[in-house]
């Protein structure tokens, strides 16, 4: 069987403690972002990196606040308050954002880095930060940015 990445194992580990400690609704949600990880892992059939599980942490909070919008014009906040606890439980495993500021320090040394000058040469500028940024900034908005450096 293929290893458990370190997020995944931590994520785990505190599934453990809450049903330990009697905790049911923050074991359910844990149960649910590892059961997530684990498909991710088995899906792709090779040890995650970190980045890896990252973008499947990413897409899971990104759910529960598509979730929170349904379920609050549906007007079940029972429901969305149960979405809300899980993405906050999310945001806890994840690191922390970067500033508008270091993504724009981060933006302006790929464009130099990859002596990008048009919009056409976008894709060898986002390629560049996607590793460097992952998991701690928006796509949409890293991409806005790079295309308002390039006069797109």
């Amino acid at each position: 069987m293929r290893e458990l990445g370190a997020i995944e194992q931590r994520i785990k580990d505190d599934a453990t403690a809450a049903l330990k400690a009697g905790d049911k609704r923050r074991r359910k949600a844990l149960s649910a972002i590892v059961a997530a990880l684990k498909k991710e892992r088995i899906d792709s059939r090779k040890e995650p990196t970190e980045a890896d599980e990252l973008t499947v942490l990413k897409r899971e909070r990104k759910r529960r606040a598509e979730a929170i919008e349904v379920y609050d014009k549906a007007g079940r906040a029972d429901l969305a308050d149960q979405e809300r606890y899980e993405e906050e439980l999310i945001k806890a495993y994840m690191p922390q954002e970067l500033s508008d500021a270091e993504l724009e320090a981060l933006v302006g040394e790929g464009i130099a880095a990859t002596g990008a000058a048009t919009p056409k040469d976008m894709g060898k500028v986002m390629g560049w930060l996607k590793p460097k940024v992952a998991g701690r900034a928006d796509g949409k908005k890293l991409s806005d940015m790079v295309r308002g450096r390039l006069g797109g």
